[in-house]
């Protein structure tokens, strides 16, 4: 499975990574802010699982989350927001822009499992 992290922290993108290395998840493309993360997804059509940040330089997480969600081919795509912006008119925002699954900042490795496997239906 093609997972793409995108997050403006490298250290946050690596804790994001070797997370999903340990579950088993080896197939990971990175993105610094949202116009990356945009031809990242551009190049690779395969693409499967978003999780990205909020806060960002050039486009922020919800941009990329509206413009994901404005293509067609993308519309099924479960994205989670990992992001310290914890409130609940920002969670609100979010989730009516299309994100699957929310997460604060700082979480578990314990976390992002439970979100990622209820995102892609595979939660026990």
């Amino acid at each position: 499975m093609k997972i793409l992290v995108v997050d403006d922290s490298s250290t946050m993108r690596r804790i994001i990574k070797n997370t999903l290395n340990r579950l088993g998840y080896s197939d990971l493309f990175e993105g610094e802010h949202g116009v990356q993360a945009w031809e990242v997804l551009q190049q690779n059509d395969d693409i499967e699982v978003l999780i990205t940040d909020w806060n960002m330089p050039e486009m922020n997480g919800l941009e990329l989350v509206k413009k994901v969600r404005a293509e067609d081919k993308y519309v099924d795509m479960p994205i989670i927001m990992v992001t310290t912006e914890g409130g609940k008119s920002e969670v609100i925002t979010a989730l009516k822009a299309g994100v699957n699954n929310y997460i604060v900042k700082p979480f578990t490795p314990q976390v992002l499992k439970e979100k990622l496997e209820a995102v892609l239906g595979t939660a026990d």
